[in-house]
């Protein structure tokens, strides 16, 4: 469905604008047009009161009806509700309710039913029982499991539905669980408990034993969900999506490793089950905490695209791992400052200076500018490991010889962009992909993908020469130049991606930034040489390698200096599949025996 009309001004002056110019073409006899702006008007306030009277007299007219309202390949929103309410005044109000759920599935926080014929007490009992439940089972895969709080007033007109049709049709049972599941969906669970266990005592069914089941799960009432659960169970027991849903209740009632026995089984039955196997690598993650079985989950999603459980599951245990779900926060002094000095001035104009013992992060020092530019940074001293040097220069050990591609070059203690700054298409295809966080690496990776084909110099361009950020705000600069970074060098990674992993120039331009002078390019190249390593199993090895020597460097020069970067390359570290058992050791703090 369209909707145009969304998002533009104030929602109720844009629908009485609407409203005006359909008055003015009724009284010019001009019914299309004026169907088309109470259409325009109801897609704004869907309960205007005057739009809805005028809607009643074009229903009413004799060359009106729902005629005026056609629905084409392309569906307006605002045309959809105004046919389904001119249904409803003819009479046609299972065709009328057809509709309007339909409109609320595409958008669930529309007050779209928020209407007298929806609200009538004695409309259910001009429908069939049957046809009511397959409405509401029309409605409820759409919704969120549960709504969000913000969004459920829009709903009670549903809720209210449920109830009067169950009142009208009491000894339907399948009204009545499929009734439970949508009002438990917005925020009734109590209620849905209820009306679900007496669909299940009228006719026994597993699915209103699982509408039971879900309803106790959400007021977490385990025995009861538990009881439900199996329940169903016994009237289904091959049923290997249920008794993984059996385990994950189990798990989430806190006992764990039963539930996880109730899932292993499922996959020695099905070993690629479709919700077994995501539940079971996230129950083992949380059981141990080892990254591999995201990586495993991972792989898996890569293989099953369509898998959302598998997506959601991943997404939702990568949101609290530093780098896995977002950009990981600055730790720079300077940018301690920088908060400083916003919170005490706000947004201040110019002046002021700043003295540091040490060289920080280029990129630090390049934020504090964008967010306070008259402000002076002055440099006092450089520590020993130089934190000015690349990696090759300070170390000899390790696979990278050398750094052949810098981004920052020095004049004594001052930073200053190395590269030229990049084509502007190419700084608004980079500011459009970092506009926000990424669910998991995957998503990162495949989000940007939007930036393979762009020129290699632009893309390195970017990372010192990074776009204006969009939020209006200084504070924000820090962030936004380490998520603009961060996308700019998984962009690198899909630079000539036809090119083998090992022998490709994708991977020498990410070791050079990785192994460059401490920056927060370093960080994001890399995050990307991790985001590799999760989508393209041939380069695991090789990855986890350069990880290792790199996090192991940063750790020594730890030895003699403040390192910023170092506890974001742990998480770094962490993050990587096939990682030493040494290193990941060093990385936990756990002993580590190795040189």
């Amino acid at each position: 469905m369209s909707e145009e009309y969304e998002g533009v001004g104030d929602p109720r002056l844009q629908a009485e604008g609407e409203l005006a110019l359909a008055r003015m073409a009724w009284e010019g006899g001009d019914l299309s047009h004026a169907a088309d702006h109470v259409a325009g008007a109801l897609a704004y306030d869907p309960v205007l009161p005057e739009a809805h009277e005028l809607l009643a007299k074009l229903a009413a007219h004799p060359d009106g009806g729902p005629g005026l309202f056609t629905l084409g390949d392309e569906v307006f929103l605002g045309t959809a509700v105004a046919r389904a309410h001119v249904l409803a005044y003819a009479g046609e109000h299972a065709q009328a309710l057809q509709l309007l759920i339909s409109v609320q599935s595409h958008q669930v926080e529309g007050r779209w039913a928020h209407v007298p014929w929806v609200l009538d007490p004695d409309l259910p009992g001009r429908l069939p029982a049957q046809e009511l439940g397959e409405l509401f089972g029309r409605l409820v895969p759409a919704l969120p499991d549960p709504v969000p709080q913000e969004r459920r007033e829009a709903l009670e007109p549903y809720v209210e539905l449920v109830r009067n049709s169950v009142l009208a049709h009491p000894d339907d049972p399948t009204l009545g669980w499929i009734g439970s599941m949508l009002i438990r969906r917005a925020g009734h669970a109590e209620e849905a408990a209820e009306l679900a266990e007496r669909a299940y005592a009228a006719q026994p069914s597993h699915m209103a034993a699982i509408a039971a089941g879900s309803a106790y799960r959400n007021l977490e009432r385990w025995d009861e969900a538990e009881q439900a659960m199996r329940r169903a169970l016994s009237h289904d027991p091959d049923n290997l999506h249920l008794r993984t849903d059996l385990g994950e209740l189990l798990h989430t009632a806190g006992r764990s490793d039963e539930g996880l026995g109730w899932v292993e089984a499922v996959l020695e039955e099905d070993p690629d089950h479709e919700s077994a196997f995501p539940t079971a690598c996230g129950m083992r993650f949380e059981r141990d905490g080892d990254l591999a079985h995201l990586v495993r989950l991972a792989d898996h999603l890569r293989e099953h695209p369509d898998n959302g459980h598998a997506d959601r599951v991943l997404a939702q245990h990568c949101a609290a791992q530093p780098w896995l779900s977002g950009q990981s926060g600055p730790t720079e002094s300077v940018i301690d400052v920088l908060f400083q000095v916003l919170e005490k001035e706000g947004e201040p104009g110019g002046g002021g200076s700043l003295r540091v013992s040490a060289p920080e992060s280029p990129s630090a020092f390049m934020a504090f500018h964008r967010a306070v530019p008259g402000f002076v940074v002055e440099v006092t001293g450089v520590p020993e490991p130089d934190p000015r040097l690349t990696v090759p220069e300070l170390y000899a050990k390790g696979p990278v010889k050398e750094v052949t591609r810098r981004v920052w070059t020095y004049a004594g203690v001052v930073a200053a962009p190395a590269v030229p700054p990049p084509d502007e298409r190419v700084l608004e295809a980079v500011a459009r992909v970092a506009a926000a966080p990424w669910r998991h690496l995957p998503a990162a990776v495949e989000r940007a993908s939007e930036l393979a084909g762009l020129p290699l110099d632009d893309l390195l361009g970017v990372l010192v020469h990074p776009p204006e950020q969009p939020f209006g705000q200084a504070v924000a600069w820090p962030y936004w130049i380490r998520q603009v970074q961060a996308l700019a060098c998984l962009g690198i990674a899909w630079h000539a991606r036809e090119q083998p992993w090992g022998e490709s120039e994708r991977r020498e331009v990410l070791i050079d930034l990785a192994y460059g002078p401490e920056d927060w390019v370093t960080e994001a190249a890399l995050l990307a040489l991790v985001a590799t390593a999760w989508v393209d199993e041939d380069a695991r090895a090789d990855v986890a390698e350069l990880l290792a020597w790199r996090y192991m460097a940063a750790v020594k020069a730890a030895a003699t200096r403040p390192v910023t970067l170092l506890d974001s390359l742990r998480h770094l570290v962490l993050a990587a599949p096939d990682l030493h058992p040494d290193v990941r050791a060093l990385a936990e703090g756990r002993p580590y025996e190795g040189e």
